[in-house]
């Protein structure tokens, strides 16, 4: 049967250990009884593994080729092939507006933006597995005050617990990385709101870490501006400035001091 070829465009790279792919497929146990969207399945070499289990599978692939291979290896999916950019679904169309636990081998060049969207629907998914890049791992699960802790660490924390689980090296890929891989499971946290405005909330830890190496002060002055402009024009954020913490780095501070920011810059809207 002929087989696809990887695609560099689409950042395809893939797994060819079934070991490793059937220990992936097992991360979405995690949370049983519920459906699992895979995305990027390619040729399914995880995907065998999940249609073994007995809740219902779909897998969304934009590559055409991988879907006629799929289709060809996989006919008991035919129904629940979707031909698709994740990054562009309505999710909630998925299942019928039912959860689900999201899992892959997500493309390297766009594992964030799907780590993103996740969070638009957050709701719907209470579990996400999969496989990314290391680094980009390791920025996930980062506490404060380490290097590699950023605005994926707070987005994400802020309502999932994250779970790095296991390294997987460049060699068990076609074609392979150039970087070693990780793979993580996220579960949803207790929380179900945050008690700030989210959308403040989320502008802020992105301004602040725009330049990392930079003061709070500093890095949070083109945000206030941008409030003055668009919300009060009388608003003074000097007090704020002034305050102690503005003297901290953004990779300094908790959930919870954002969170407490957020609502300090609210009460001056």
């Amino acid at each position: 049967m002929r087989t696809v070829k990887p695609k560099k465009f689409l950042g395809q790279h893939f797994l060819t250990d079934l070991g490793i792919a059937s220990d992936i497929a097992d991360t979405v146990d995690a949370c049983p009884d519920l459906p699992v969207l895979e995305v990027g399945p390619g040729m399914g070499v995880m995907t065998q593994f999940l249609v073994q289990k007995p809740r219902q599978v779909k897998v969304v692939e934009i590559d055409y080729e991988s879907v006629e291979y799929l289709r060809r290896t996989y006919p008991e999916l035919e129904d629940c092939i979707i031909e698709d950019d994740f990054l562009k679904m309505h999710l909630e169309r998925t299942f019928g507006g039912s959860p689900f636990v999201l899992t892959g081998n997500y493309p390297y060049n766009i594992s964030s933006q799907i780590f993103f969207k996740m969070l638009d629907y957050k709701e719907l998914i209470p579990c996400c597995t999969g496989m990314i890049q290391k680094e980009v791992a390791e920025r996930m699960a980062a506490r404060p005050g380490s290097k590699a802790y950023g605005i994926l660490s707070v987005l994400l924390q802020a309502w999932y617990d994250v779970e790095y689980l296991f390294t997987v090296e460049p060699g068990v890929f076609n074609p392979p990385p150039k970087v070693r891989s990780a793979v993580v499971r996220l579960t949803r946290n207790n929380t179900t709101e945050l008690g700030c405005d989210e959308k403040l909330f989320r502008r802020l830890v992105k301004t602040t870490f725009n330049q990392r190496r930079k003061t709070l002060r500093n890095n949070i002055r083109p945000l206030l501006s941008a409030l003055i402009a668009e919300q009060n024009p009388a608003a003074d954020f000097s007090g704020l400035l002034a305050d102690p913490v503005m003297t901290k780095r953004p990779e300094q501070l908790s959930v919870q001091d954002f969170v407490n920011l957020t609502l300090r810059l609210q009460a001056y809207l």
